[in-house]
């Protein structure tokens, strides 16, 4: 299999917009401590990358979260197949997810986490489909708004391939 890929975003964008996310994200904060929460695996790139950038304290979780499996078409079901190590009750919590694209995931973690107790939820994505969208979510940041076409790279994946591509592309199906 041999798929045709085209960038979107080099890498020297992708880093210039994840430093403006992280200066926006740290005067928000206004040196509040902040959980952030990454939805693997896809998001790992991003998160790691954004909390260098944060100059507020910042404590890192991980959760394994899909609607997906090895499909390019979201199932509807959100489930979570790894949980938080610990409890958010009162904490700033800044979800961060690689895309947005039908909102099911994000709707059902934005209020999993206020059931929990979380001070303060917001979100954090580097891309955003809002044509894909099957629930309305409020994302708090966005990195970049894309048309309705697959990406790979800088974290995202086809088939659990080209997450290591350090630009974002579409790729040819």
């Amino acid at each position: 299999m041999s798929e045709k890929i085209h960038v979107m975003f080099t890498e020297e964008q992708v880093d210039k917009k994840i430093r403006e996310l992280g200066e926006q994200i740290s005067a928000d904060l206004h040196g509040e401590p902040v959980k952030l929460v990454c939805v693997l695996k896809g998001a790992s790139f991003f998160a790691c990358e954004l909390a260098k950038r944060i100059s507020a304290p910042v404590y890192m979780d991980f959760m394994y979260v899909s609607s997906y499996g090895n499909g390019t078409e979201s199932s509807g079901e959100v489930k979570i197949t790894r949980d938080l190590e610990s409890p958010i009750e009162g904490e700033n919590v800044l979800i961060v997810e690689d895309i947005i694209d039908s909102g099911n995931t994000l709707h059902f973690l934005q209020k999993e986490f206020k059931d929990r107790g979380a001070k303060q939820v917001r979100i954090c994505t580097l891309l955003s489909k809002p044509d894909r969208r099957q629930v309305e979510v409020d994302v708090d940041y966005i990195g970049y708004v894309i048309p309705d076409e697959f990406v790979v790279g800088y974290g995202l994946d086809y088939a659990q391939r080209y997450r290591n591509l350090p630009y974002i592309g579409v790729i040819e199906l």
